[in-house]
């Protein structure tokens, strides 16, 4: 969490967080005797990803997967040699394959958030197999000026669990699309998040907003 990587926010970078909250969070962190997950230089990952101006969906989580090797920091998200996929992961794509009949190959969710799709956890860091290890740190003030910051027009957001749900309770339910459900995680996932459609509901808020469809699915070829 240096100078270098704040550089990389972009419009995200005058949140007042940056300058107020984060260095007591760094100092707090630099002192955890626990491995910390997501690497350093991803805790930011997708903030550098997709630029305030560009979000169309929001995916609000918990935090990081706890288990080594998962956490990249996208919510939900992973590197593509991740087998098998993280249980949270394997549920969204069940999810999705009876909403909108197919799923991408891979963990890595990137090409999401290269079309406005920000794949955001409440809580960005997280000690390595201490799920919520870290909610008290104080990452909440971040998402909470993300969401300010992400008011200025319409946009869907999908809120999976009640930590989500309650970080949003703000947003406007009546200009934007919420979609609230169960934590795709296997303790909740049939209490209303099986069934509960999102892509395709997402999809079509999108397009009678004139936008276009997230393609879920399936990443761009490469040139």
């Amino acid at each position: 969490m240096s100078a270098l990587d704040l550089g990389r926010l972009g419009g995200w970078r005058d949140l007042p967080f940056f300058d107020r909250d984060l260095p007591a969070i760094a100092a707090r962190l630099a002192a955890e005797t626990r491995p910390v997950l997501p690497p350093p230089e991803l805790v930011f990952a997708a903030f550098e990803r997709t630029p305030p101006e560009t979000v169309r969906v929001v995916i609000l989580g918990q935090d990081p997967y706890p288990t080594p090797g998962h956490a990249h920091g996208l919510a939900f998200s992973a590197e593509a040699d991740v087998h098998p996929l993280p249980r949270s992961l394997g549920n969204i794509f069940r999810e999705m394959r009876d909403d909108i009949g197919a799923c991408p190959a891979t963990a890595d969710l990137r090409f999401w958030a290269d079309q406005g799709v920000l794949l955001l956890n409440p809580i960005l860091t997280v000690p390595a197999g201490q799920a919520k290890g870290h909610a008290g740190l104080g990452w909440q003030r971040l998402t909470a000026q993300v969401l300010g910051r992400l008011a200025d027009r319409p946009r869907a957001y999908l809120l999976w669990g009640t930590l989500a749900q309650k970080t949003a309770a703000g947003v406007d339910g009546t200009c934007n699309l919420k979609i609230e459900t169960a934590h795709p995680s296997p303790l909740s996932a049939r209490r209303g998040f099986f069934g509960s459609r999102p892509f395709s509901r997402v999809n079509a808020w999108l397009q009678g907003q004139g936008q276009t469809a997230i393609n879920w699915t399936k990443p761009p070829e490469g040139p």
